[in-house]
C-alpha cells in the first residue's frame, strides 16, 4: 500500500502525462487489463481516460484497473484514473520513503 507521500508524489508525477489507454462502452475487460498491465511494466505510472459512454461506475472501473493490473490506484479525478506499479525490470521511479509515524 501507498502512503498519502507516496501517493502526493505519484500524482505530482503523473500531472504531466497524457492518458494512454480509453475505457469506453464496453467497460474493463481482460484484454485491456493486459495491455495496462505491460503498459505499467514499461512506465510505471499511467493514465487511463473513461470515456462519457462508459456504462459503468468511474470508481468501478479505476477498482477494476487495478485489480486486473495488479496495480495501485492513486487516483481518480473526474475521468482520469492514475495507476502505478513498480517495474521489475526498468524501475524508473523512486518513491519516497514511508516516514516512520
Amino acid at each position: 500500500m501507498l502512503t498519502g507521500k507516496q501517493k502526493r508524489f505519484l500524482r505530482s508525477q503523473a500531472h504531466h502525462l497524457s492518458p494512454i489507454f480509453q475505457v469506453g462502452k464496453g467497460g474493463v475487460n481482460d484484454a485491456m487489463t493486459k495491455q495496462i498491465s505491460e503498459a505499467l511494466e514499461v512506465r510505471e505510472l499511467i493514465k487511463i481516460s473513461i470515456l462519457q459512454n462508459c456504462e459503468d461506475e468511474k470508481q468501478e472501473v479505476a477498482e477494476a484497473l487495478a485489480k486486473g493490473a495488479r496495480a495501485e490506484l492513486v487516483q481518480l479525478i473526474g475521468l482520469t484514473v492514475v495507476l502505478y506499479k513498480p517495474s521489475k525490470n526498468n524501475k524508473r521511479i523512486e518513491l519516497p520513503k514511508a516516514s516512520k509515524a
